[in-house]
């Protein structure tokens, strides 16, 4: 997830994606209408991810859906504004809109995943979460989890405009978009032990 830590380049320069492929520590951050915004995952944040990006990979393995990818993937949104590069925590694109040609996509593809997962942190704000909801759906994701480790939670969002809590004793579903995947909430959420 994203910090509301926003560096500018010069007075009020903005990057464009070319510029921000290069920059030195572009994996720390997401380009967001042309300036740089950090980028912070917590150990707890960056572990939930991880479980689920396996479960993920492992279902996609079995059914050569489409792409899986962490959170050093980012995604050229078709916003309009400035550029903007948003990279989910997790995310899926189909095959049908991202072809698998032989070779891998260079660069950031310019297309929404079908599914963006963030995981909440301690240090992100409310109004930032929303805005990335608020993005990918206007950018055509077509379903958004928001994990919350703090009340374990998830906020699901789809591109037709619904929305539903579910809390820890509830499954994730992955509805039209990963036919036939389900995980429990519960599962994601429970601290490893010896």
């Amino acid at each position: 997830m994203s910090v509301a830590i926003t560096e500018t380049v010069g007075s009020q320069a903005r990057l464009s994606v070319e510029e921000f492929l290069v920059h030195p520590n572009e994996k720390d951050f997401e380009l967001v209408d042309g300036q740089l915004v950090e980028r912070h995952m917590g150990f707890e944040s960056s572990h939930i991810a991880l479980e689920l990006s396996v479960l993920l990979v492992l279902f996609n393995k079995a059914h050569r859906l489409g792409w899986i990818q962490g959170s050093e993937c980012g995604y050229r949104l078709p916003l309009p504004g400035g550029d903007t590069v948003r990279k989910p925590d997790v995310s899926f694109v189909s095959f049908q809109r991202l072809p698998a040609t032989g070779k891998f996509p260079v660069g950031y593809p310019a297309v929404a995943p079908d599914l963006a997962v963030e995981v909440v942190s301690p240090n992100d704000l409310f109004y930032e979460v929303e805005t990335k909801i608020k993005e990918y759906l206007q950018a055509g994701v077509r379903l958004i989890w928001i994990i919350n480790p703090a009340t374990r939670s998830v906020q699901i969002c789809r591109h037709d405009g619904t929305s539903v809590r579910l809390s820890e004793t509830d499954d994730l579903d992955g509805e039209d978009v990963l036919p036939g995947f389900r995980c429990s909430i519960n599962s994601l959420l429970e601290i490893p032990h010896a």
